[in-house]
């Protein structure tokens, strides 16, 4: 005699979306700017409409596919909020990728912080106390 197996708690089988552009759009809505406010904008700015509607729906239910590279633009520009911000939510909503960046560091700076994004905790420890007494050694040669 068999059981049958029991369904996945629907709760905990898969998390909830992340909705990183919706939640842009809500917290614009949410500053006072309206639906149709960001239809008029993204209009009169780009001379593409994005209607109230959509806008709408991308908060309630959004669909499967993101938005193309000119309707961010005119996301952009209903919304008020860089075309880099925009393109950042849509990756973060559709591809789970979270964009980060390290703006006023040289491309060597850059290099050596993508090695160690990879490494476990205490490898990372490691490599800072590595670099820290390489820099005590130099200041105390200097004195």
């Amino acid at each position: 005699m068999t059981a049958a197996a029991t369904a996945p708690d629907q709760g905990t089988a898969h998390p909830a979306p992340n909705r990183a552009l919706s939640r842009l759009i809500l917290e614009v809505n949410a500053k006072g700017v309206t639906f149709q406010e960001m239809e008029d904008r993204g209009l009169k700015e780009t001379g593409t409409r994005l209607p109230r509607q959509w806008y709408q729906k991308l908060t309630k239910t959004p669909p499967v596919n993101p938005p193309s590279l000119a309707q961010m633009k005119v996301i952009a520009a209903g919304t008020g909020k860089p075309l880099s911000r925009i393109k950042e939510a849509v990756a973060e909503q559709w591809l789970e990728y979270e964009a980060t960046e390290l703006a006023g560091y040289d491309e060597e700076v850059r290099i050596i912080v993508g090695h160690l994004a990879g490494k476990s905790k205490a490898d990372v420890r490691r490599w800072r106390m590595m670099i820290e007494a390489e820099e005590r050694a130099r200041r105390e040669s200097d004195d």
